[in-house]
């Protein structure tokens, strides 16, 4: 009898372990742990290159999938003047910008969407 329950128990771990398989390959699993559906990708209004007369290059720490780097730009896209887009494949966030880059304000922008920045390069194009 005690077998009979002990092989019951085995087949419905099994079971178990069975179906949340199939649902995380059904499903997937997001860079945070769990499914997220896709982050939408925000547009700039002002997309004429001739207005962002400065360009600034961060390393972004942190990302690891496709909506990480949405979530990065969006977040620096939402800055009055900004334009930016960010890699996954290199790490980096190309920004150009209206006014002088105000680099700890871009650091701490990208911080507040959960990841980490550092200045690479600044220049000003005209």
């Amino acid at each position: 009898m005690w077998k009979m329950l002990l092989i019951l128990l085995l087949i419905l771990i099994l079971a178990g372990a069975a179906v949340l398989t199939v649902k995380r390959f059904r499903h997937g699993a997001g860079c945070c742990g769990t499914h997220e559906a896709s982050v939408r990708r925000s547009t700039v209004r002002d997309r004429d290159k001739s207005h962002y007369p400065y360009h600034i290059q961060l390393h972004i720490g942190g990302m690891t999938c496709g909506n990480c780097a949405v979530r990065v730009e969006n977040a620096l896209n939402a800055l009055d003047g900004t334009w930016a887009r960010v890699s996954l494949d290199t790490q980096t966030a190309d920004i150009l910008l209206k006014c002088k880059p105000d680099v700890p304000l871009l650091c701490r922008t990208v911080a507040q969407a959960g990841y980490a920045a550092q200045k690479i390069d600044t220049r000003h194009l005209f």
